[in-house]
């Protein structure tokens, strides 16, 4: 009977343990936060129709966005019943996006719904029909408008002012951003750093940038990025710092080459003096040779004329 129990104990004990080995391992870990469902997004649509082979649309977006391609094309002259065509991102097809088209009401009907949601969705999306004709949507967010071509120059231990601003018509962007370019990177400038050497300052669709104790290190190029929800979009202007001699080198430079011609006119022309001098030397020596020999011939005819009287 004691062995009976014993055996008894032995399997209660193993079955318990085997039910908290297995909780153990099925035992959830932290729930991930639920990501934002698509169909929660805003939903907007574009359409355009085709009468030529290709048409550009350019779409602007400012946060994500459920976004329908419409897509109309009156087609050739051929007027096929069917057409195939399908949808490129940046030049490459996309998966699956091939199908026939019927003809309907004389012109072919093209749509698909994209989800823009992150930076990475934006750009060229084509709908093509057939190899005749295509329709390219460019999906961006605002551009900055154009900055200045020429650099920003100022100099060392001065304070230099970058400006970036939108386009006209263009919405406020939700903050701005400055970046300075490090070889193939973009470094984001701190306002917060001691001492104090950048500044930013933000007016509606205008944003400056102040670059106090200026270096020579500073030179480079700028960047200011309009940020919005669905992307940023950058502008960027140069800077060149340079010492306060550097614009007296033009100035010297042209009082030195003055200075060289100079000296080539008064070496021309003491050498043209040394030759004329030299010429008139050779005239006056030629000139007494005459007058010595014409005496001569005088006083040969003289004595002639006294023997012949």
């Amino acid at each position: 009977m004691a062995a009976s129990w014993k055996q008894l104990s032995i399997q209660i004990l193993l079955l318990f343990v085997s039910c908290r080995h297995i909780n153990t391992i099925e035992s959830p870990g932290p729930t991930p936060p639920p990501l934002v469902p698509i169909n929660l997004l805003p939903t907007d649509v574009k359409s355009v129709v085709l009468k030529g082979e290709s048409h550009t649309e350019k779409v602007q977006l400012l946060s994500p966005v459920n976004l329908t391609l419409e897509c109309t094309w009156a087609g050739d002259r051929n007027k096929l019943p069917n057409i195939t065509s399908f949808w490129r991102k940046d030049g490459e097809e996309i998966e699956d996006s091939r199908l026939t088209v019927p003809l309907e009401n004389e012109q072919y009907n093209l749509k698909r719904v994209f989800s823009i949601v992150r930076e990475e969705n934006l750009g060229s999306y084509s709908c093509v029909f057939g190899s005749e004709a295509k329709i390219d949507f460019v999906l961006a967010a605002p551009h900055v408008g154009d900055v200045r071509d020429k650099p920003i120059v100022s100099y060392i231990g001065d304070t230099a002012v970058i400006v970036c601003k939108m386009e006209e018509g263009k919405p406020k962007p939700n903050t701005w951003n400055w970046y300075k370019g490090n070889g193939t990177d973009k470094e984001q400038l701190s306002v917060t750093a001691e001492p104090l050497r950048y500044e930013i300052k933000n007016e509606d669709k205008k944003t400056k940038l102040l670059v106090h104790n200026l270096t020579e290190a500073d030179s480079g190029w700028y960047y200011c990025g309009a940020v919005y929800a669905i992307s940023t979009t950058m502008g960027r202007v140069e800077l060149r710092v340079i010492t306060f001699h550097e614009p007296l080198k033009p100035f010297i430079a042209i009082v030195v080459e003055v200075l060289i011609l100079v000296a080539v006119i008064l070496l021309y022309e003491r050498s043209q003096s040394k030759k004329n001098h030299t010429a008139e030397n050779g005239t006056i020596d030629q000139s007494n040779t005459l007058t010595q020999g014409e005496n001569d011939t005088s006083e040969e005819n003289s004595s002639m004329r006294q023997r012949k009287v």
